[in-house]
């Protein structure tokens, strides 16, 4: 269906706010969307894969590529924000966000940006010319779904996993390692996992007024986006107990395979909670809602870090 063509409303829209001076700052920090940060911890996976954390230099490289990173999202976030501010005051949940609910005047958020993204450029010399063409590279192909992949059927969940494989990249790059090609496919994987997640959420939030929000909405279907989910799980798995045995930067001994279980889980509970209790609209929401997931990640993250240190490996 024709976006123009599309229902004009879902919900009564929200007049525009007067703002104070004074609440700006808080707004725009919201409009950056923290609650999406943790995402970039992935930048940190080569400094643990690598054996790196008792490294100062590399944790320190590791830490400003993790900052760089939550603030060039956050860039996307304000222009994505700004572009879709009229659909987002007819969305049930994206009226509140602080640029369409008129908390946030869309000149500030403009300039903000701005601001940052060259910010974030300039500071991001320092890591390296390689580092820089990454975050260059990850900025061009957010733009890119900004401004056009979004609205692409299936070109939208794939530009999302190649934003999570760009950051674990960039964190390689950062402390100057090489990682395992297994990383960059269970990354790209695990990006079509979450991405394909949120599509289904929206699907269900929406129903059918999902292409009034997004047009390429309107060529998915529940059926569709099960069937993909269930390939790319599948696909995970496989590559992730790979990963484990085969890649050359991991302990030769094979104990990684210890951490396949947690992995398995966390992908179970995962589908679960987006079929049985209706989370997964984005991964932070489903993470910080679900107790035993969180558990999972954090007993996944200690066997590695025990088992790739306790093996003395260096990549």
């Amino acid at each position: 269906m024709d976006l123009e063509k599309a229902p004009r409303q879902i919900v009564p829209s929200l007049p525009v706010v007067p703002v104070g001076l004074g609440s700006i700052p808080a707004q725009l920090l919201l409009a950056t969307r923290p609650r999406q940060w943790p995402k970039n911890l992935l930048c940190a996976a080569p400094l643990v894969m690598a054996n790196k954390l008792r490294d100062p230099a590399s944790d320190v490289r590791t830490l400003a590529c993790v900052l760089l990173f939550c603030a060039l999202s956050g860039v996307v976030y304000l222009i994505n924000d700004t572009l879709d501010v009229e659909r987002d005051r007819l969305h049930p949940k994206k009226r509140f966000r602080p640029i369409a609910s008129g908390r946030l005047p869309i000149s500030v958020a403009k300039f903000a940006a701005g601001l940052i993204l060259v910010a974030a450029l300039v500071l991001s010399i320092p890591l390296g010319l390689p580092f820089l063409e990454a975050a260059v590279t990850y900025m061009i192909l957010q733009s890119a779904y900004v401004f056009y992949l979004k609205h692409e059927v299936l070109l939208d969940v794939f530009a999302i996993a190649l934003g999570y494989v760009i950051r674990a990249a960039a964190g390689a790059l950062a402390i100057r390692v090489d990682i395992s090609v297994w990383l960059y496919l269970c990354t790209i994987l695990g990006g079509l996992f979450l991405a394909l997640g949120k599509r289904r959420q929206e699907l269900v939030e929406l129903e059918d007024l999902a292409v009034s929000h997004r047009r390429n909405l309107g060529e998915y279907s529940l059926d569709l986006v099960d069937q993909l989910i269930s390939i790319v799980s599948a696909a995970i798995i496989v590559a992730y107990s790979l990963y484990t045995f085969t890649a050359p930067n991991l302990p030769d001994n094979h104990q990684m395979m210890v951490t396949v279980p947690f992995a398995i889980y966390g992908i179970f509970r995962y589908l679960y909670l987006i079929h049985q209790r209706k989370l997964g609209a984005s991964p932070e929401e489903v993470l910080l809602h679900d107790r035993p997931l969180q558990i999972c990640i954090l007993l996944w993250g200690i066997i590695v870090i025990v088992v790739v240190s306790a093996a003395g490996h260096v990549a």
